[in-house]
This record gives structure tokens, sequence and C-alpha cells, in this order.
């Protein structure tokens, strides 16, 4: 891995579509943008802005992710997830992510990624499901 520059960040966009409803994915009854896509697009966009620090063959994977999910989205609206390293120890980097829409912020807190070797990460993985 290369040294990511603290202050980075990147985005992840999307339209609030019926698959990303709290009422589709089961976190809830009502039609609004779920706390769990929220919480992917803010792991994709820590995806995102790691990506050109990896070395082939490496990865991140997700160690802790602690969000507020603070207002509502409705259908049809645009949330835009954004990640910024603020700390890089070893392998292990952090990040502040939000989540706006177009009326605000609706959503924040800190995320750590930890870079792995991404074939033997995957083969430790597997064997677990054979024992």
């Amino acid at each position: 891995m290369k040294e990511p520059f603290i202050g980075m960040s990147a985005t992840a966009t999307r339209v609030v579509d019926e698959t990303m409803l709290a009422a589709t994915v089961g976190s809830g009854s009502l039609k609004v943008f779920a706390t769990p896509m929220m919480a992917a697009m803010m792991e994709e966009a820590a995806c995102t802005v790691l990506a050109p620090f990896l070395e082939e063959g490496e990865t991140t994977v997700g160690t802790e992710l602690n969000i507020r999910h603070t207002a509502a989205s409705p259908q049809g609206i645009r949330i835009i997830a954004e990640a910024t390293i603020t700390a890089v120890n070893g392998r292990e980097i952090s990040l502040d992510v939000t989540a706006r829409d177009s009326v605000g912020e609706i959503g924040s807190g800190t995320h750590k990624r930890f870079v792995v070797d991404a074939a033997r990460f995957q083969s430790k993985t597997d064997a677990r499901g054979q024992g």
C-alpha cells in the first residue's frame, strides 16, 4: 500500500429508488431512504478514496462503522455520501463519513478500513464455511 493522504476525500452518488427504501430492504416500514443503504454508500465512498493507494492484489475491508442517520430522504432525491481520510495507522485507515441530500446533511459518523491481501482474505473467509 502506498501512503494515503490525510484530508483526501471521495464521494458516492445515487438517486433514491424503490430498491433503496427502508420498506424494501427490511429496515423499517416507511418509503424513505434506508439507513443500511446510507451505510453502503459511505463505505463505497471510502473504498473509492482508498483505491488509488492500493497495490495489485490488495483491497480494503470495513472493520468499524459508527454512524447517525439524522434526517429522512424521500424516493427520487439525490444522495451524496463522502468519505475523508483522517488517520493512517499502518494498514488501518480511519475516515470521517457524511451523507447529504439536496436539503442538507442526513447522516454522519466514522469508519475504519483495513488493507488486506484480497486472495488470502477470501481464502481464509471461504475456509470458515468448510468447518
